[in-house]
């Protein structure tokens, strides 16, 4: 008989289902042996009776130990996972120690012990959700003729922000590590225009939120001959491609999580759309003062998505005084940028996003005005001189999304191995 998952158990009603995994929980009387078996696919709870030869055996390993069984499959709704398996053979491969996780251990615990976490229920359907989102962002991108392009990881320049920015040594010169894509993308779109990635990108923001990482992985998209409006367009299409996807593939783990699936596919395009001046008068009508040039804080992009129904908003035309170099002034109210950012309820902004200037000299000003060195963006400059053309990109936080989709609570669980501002271990 050939192993199967756990979650094939809903097939074998009725039938032989030979199993291997781990023991996630375990209890047992005079009688009757239940072990709550795990393995990639889900649990399931494995009952072995007294009078089996290895009774003894089986009772006494403990969590975590690695197991094969096999048996037949019924259904049984008080059971974890709604299916049962009475064992008729088992096998112990391997015995393990004491599992050092036990109820009600502090946060910081379960992560200095993350090697060990990663196992529990929650990171395993996060991952499998975060497995998922990174599939449909490829799927949407390739569908519509995107290629794919990976930059350098060490960079000579800052992307956005020379204080959020990680400085490595670089044999006898200093370097950076990447904050984005964006630079190299700019570079790139001149010869394929239509190009994305998913790679790590660093930030050093001395952040504590439950939405900040130090290290976060960036889904980036660059086209050429695109305007702000097509990237809205180009947005909203990847945010309902991914929510179809992930309710199609891992209802299950939605399940877990106790997502309100339904309220997730009412989710259509186009979405709500708010300039930085209406999301001001919005924030006042609620009570929330918020003077004009200052970013949209966690609380701010929580009253806003509270103000539409918890639905994604667009906010477009921030100030240019604290947006990027490299996004443009609106011709219109040249005081503002020809941006946007969207914001996704729990959570808040998943997107970035602009058009790209193409005016050297007005990047330069904002380039010296934040006290960067011009000259190291010389190269940048030479995409400007030799056959510009309007263009424009965004960049979307993965774990940001899976955060949004799963509802939990922090986004550290929403990555294997986090990075966090106090934290590089293990």
């Amino acid at each position: 008989m050939q192993y199967k998952q756990i979650a094939d158990a809903e097939t074998h009603e009725g039938k032989a289902l030979r199993l291997r995994g781990w023991i996630h929980r375990t209890r047992h009387s005079n009688k009757l042996g239940f072990i709550v078996l795990r393995d990639s696919s889900g649990i399931i709870q494995c009952v072995i009776n007294s009078d089996h030869p290895k009774f003894r055996e089986a009772v006494s390993l403990g969590i975590e130990s690695a197991i094969s069984l096999s048996g037949k499959v019924k259904k049984d709704e008080r059971a974890p996972g709604g299916y049962e398996l009475a064992v008729e053979e088992f096998e112990t491969i391997h015995r393990a120690e004491v599992f050092p996780i036990t109820k009600d251990q502090s946060d910081e615990f379960l992560l200095d012990i993350r090697h060990l976490t990663v196992r529990s229920q929650k990171v395993t359907n996060a991952l499998k959700v975060r497995s998922t989102v990174f599939e449909a962002i490829h799927e949407y991108f390739r569908k519509l003729g995107y290629f794919e392009v990976q930059s350098p990881i060490i960079t000579p320049t800052a992307g956005e922000s020379g204080s959020d920015q990680f400085n490595v040594k670089y044999f006898d010169e200093e370097a950076y590590l990447a904050q984005t894509w964006q630079l190299y993308a700019e570079a790139v779109v001149l010869a394929l225009e239509k190009i994305y990635c998913i790679a790590p990108s660093f930030r050093a923001e001395k952040s504590r939120t439950t939405r900040h990482l130090t290290e976060y992985w960036h889904a980036e998209v660059e086209t050429a001959w695109q305007d702000l409006e097509g990237l809205i367009a180009l947005a909203e299409g990847l945010i309902v491609h991914i929510i179809k996807t992930v309710i199609r593939e891992r209802k299950r783990e939605l399940e877990f999580f106790e997502i309100n699936v339904k309220k997730l596919q009412e989710i259509k395009a186009p979405f709500k759309r708010i300039t930085y001046d209406e999301a001001l008068m919005i924030l006042k009508k609620r009570g929330v003062e918020t003077a004009w040039g200052k970013d949209l804080r966690t609380l701010e992009e929580r009253e806003i998505l509270d103000e539409f129904g918890n639905k994604p908003v667009f906010v477009t035309h921030f100030p240019k005084q604290i947006k990027a170099f490299y996004m443009p002034r609106d011709p219109e109210k040249p005081e503002t940028a020809r941006c946007f950012d969207l914001l996704a309820p729990g959570v808040g902004e998943i997107i970035g996003a602009s058009e790209r200037d193409l005016d050297i000299d007005e990047m330069k000003k904002s380039l010296t005005a934040a006290g960067e060195k011009v000259e190291t963006y010389d190269w940048y400059f030479d995409t400007r001189r030799y056959g510009s053309v309007p263009h424009a990109g965004f960049g979307l936080g993965v774990e940001r999304v899976v955060q949004w989709l799963t509802g939990l609570e922090h986004i550290r669980d929403t990555i294997a191995f986090p990075r966090t501002l106090n934290r590089f271990r293990p």
